[in-house]
């Protein structure tokens, strides 16, 4: 995981980008449901973020891992 803060255009924000080297995730748009959980999870995780953040972008691909990168604005 790594963060850092950020300025564009005279904002400023913050990037959190989180990876693995995991299994992937074979259906992104599965994994982004509400209610959605490979455990006894509540499945709010992923799309929990992606709620709470300006810019959201997860890629992953089967066998390698998965990227997920976060960004927040300040208004």
């Amino acid at each position: 995981m790594t963060v850092r803060e950020l300025e564009k255009n005279g904002r400023k924000g913050i990037e959190i980008v989180c990876e693995d080297q995991g299994p992937g995730i074979a259906n992104i748009d599965l994994v982004m449901q509400d209610g959605y959980s490979t455990s006894r999870g509540m499945g709010m995780g992923l799309p929990g973020a992606k709620r709470l953040m300006d810019e959201f972008t997860i890629k992953s691909q089967e066998g390698v891992g998965t990227t997920v990168t976060c960004r927040k604005w300040r208004n």
